[in-house]
């Protein structure tokens, strides 16, 4: 991982959207701070496009869609996304369609209760009531599990034939073939009617965890966060570049990078 400061002013120059991860990447301690907020608006002020994109579910992201400067929150792991009219109301949109969801969500609670009682100490996250895609068991943000244990938890989800995933804080479960990068190249088209893939060199992606992997391995232009450190090891595709700071003080670092050349430029 080279250090933010390497990443060089013409490619900067370039990016017309950002894609950010928003948990321990946006957030501090849970929180977005007036740095990372204020980022966002200087993203956004400058004409680049902002798109969240997060294993969080729609209901734990709606305030968020309403409140940012973001042109839209993919949410639970690319499977859905919201969109605000500009007018305060949202519009969900999916890659599933009705009944393939409540068919997946059945299965999943089953998995969820297997999980629960066969892995000790597993517990579904506390923004459960809010998914409408995928199931979470909670390993770091209210409670703590082991390694081990997390290993667990990805093993019975593969095994109940999920795709499964590890964020900073949560062990993700799902049915179906969409992820983050699935994701973002859904929202794209869905928003700009445009493939992603075309213009892959002007976005960036900015994360901090293990699940943003095959982000980092795609994107010519990734960010980790300074705290991305804690999962260097398990990085099986790091960022091309790290921030100083860690979290949202280190989403705000990137966002001035590209607003600076962005100004140099106009």
């Amino acid at each position: 991982m080279l250090q933010l400061a390497a990443w060089p002013e013409a490619d900067r120059k370039n990016i017309i959207g950002v894609f950010t991860d928003i948990d321990d990447t946006l957030t501090t301690e849970g929180v977005v701070t007036g740095d990372a907020l204020q980022a966002l608006a200087d993203l956004k002020a400058a004409g680049v496009v902002v798109i969240p994109i997060t294993g969080r579910p729609v209901g734990w992201s709606e305030p968020f869609a309403l409140q940012w400067p973001v042109d839209a929150i993919v949410a639970e792991n690319g499977a859905m996304a919201l969109v605000g009219d500009g007018a305060g109301q949202l519009r969900k949109i999916y890659q599933q369609d009705e009944d393939l969801r409540a068919s997946n969500y059945a299965r999943m609670q089953e998995v969820a209760a297997r999980i629960m009682a066969e892995v000790p100490g597993a517990m579904l996250s506390r923004d459960s009531p809010g998914r409408e895609t995928d199931i979470a068991i909670d390993h770091s943000e209210y409670t703590h599990l082991p390694e081990a244990l997390i290993a667990n938890v990805v093993q019975l989800m593969e095994l109940e034939g999920m795709n499964a995933t590890v964020s900073s804080i949560h062990v993700n479960g799902w049915y179906g073939d969409h992820n983050k990068l699935a994701g973002a190249r859904w929202i794209v088209r869905e928003l700009f009617h445009r493939e992603l893939d075309d213009e892959i060199d002007r976005w960036v992606y900015v994360g901090d965890s293990t699940n943003d992997v095959l982000m980092f391995e795609h994107f010519p232009h990734s960010v980790g966060v300074a705290n991305i450190r804690r999962f260097e090891s398990q990085l099986t595709h790091p960022p091309r570049y790290i921030t100083p700071s860690p979290r949202g003080a280190g989403f705000a670092e990137v966002a001035q990078a590209v607003v600076a050349a962005s100004s140099l430029c106009s």
